[in-house]
């Protein structure tokens, strides 16, 4: 498949996991893809090698979201280098467990930096480019289930996917005139390298599974080939909503 043939979509945070399989199946539709990471360099290489492997052209940019200027410096760079861009998946993402009563200043400003910060000014950088060119554009956000679903022990990262929620859908309305769209991408219980401790706790496992109606994971390819879809023209008439891609998890969730 071309769905993506001649554009170029940049994916933060796709040194690894599902930011990695979302470069890859966007290369593999026709993209050229601006891979970025933070601290795995080598898995960005990894990323380069797949995204060059499925016959698509790619470049490397470290930059820290959560700093302003270096996710203004990312969308420049793949400007520079394309010549144009069309498409931000905004993937990047941490999390740190800690009670409400526990939660430090630093873990809150990081987790918020990240997973929301991030997001609105490489948004704010690369429609600032698509409006001075009069092109249209795509964002997709990875959100999470917990955009929605509380999660105890976790508050500041539901708080950021809650604002990213808020933002898809305001953003979707601010910028729908100049064909720009927004949506978000919310998946449930991904397998991903980050899981493997999970993954080798059979009965932690196990109780997971119970409780997701197809009783399997997701993969990293399953969340790869919405984003490419919504990516996609077939998708021109979509913005402002939540896919959730959780097996059904948040439908039949309780937390014992």
């Amino acid at each position: 498949m071309s769905r993506l043939k001649d554009k170029v979509a940049i994916v933060t945070g796709s040194s690894s996991g599902i930011g990695q399989g979302i470069a890859k199946r966007l290369a593999s539709e026709g993209a050229n893809v601006v891979i970025n990471y933070s601290n795995h360099g080598d898995g960005a290489d990894e990323t380069l090698k797949m995204v060059e492997s499925a016959g698509s052209r790619g470049m490397i940019v470290q930059a820290d979201v959560s700093k302003v200027s270096e996710a203004q410096s990312l969308i420049e760079q793949a400007w520079q280098k394309f010549g144009s861009a069309d498409i931000l998946v905004n993937n990047a993402g941490v999390e740190t467990e800690s009670s409400f009563l526990d939660t430090k200043e630093e873990d809150f400003d990081r987790i918020m930096g990240v997973n929301l910060k991030g997001p609105f000014f490489a948004t704010q950088a690369i429609v600032r480019k698509l409006t001075a060119a009069k092109k249209p554009g795509r964002i997709i956000n990875i959100s999470s289930v917990h955009e929605d679903m509380a999660f105890p022990g976790f508050a500041t990262y539901c708080a950021s996917k809650g604002g990213l929620r808020m933002l898809m859908r305001d953003l979707a309305v601010e910028l729908g005139p100049q064909g720009i769209t927004v949506n978000n991408i919310a998946p449930g219980a991904i397998s991903t390298p980050i899981n493997k401790s999970l993954l080798e706790d059979k009965p932690k496992l196990n109780a997971l599974l119970e409780k997701i109606p197809l009783r399997r994971l997701g993969t990293v390819e399953d969340v790869a080939a919405l984003v490419a879809y919504l990516a996609s023209d077939e998708a021109s008439y979509v913005t402002g909503a939540t896919y959730y891609i959780d097996g059904g998890l948040s439908r039949d969730y309780h937390e014992q």
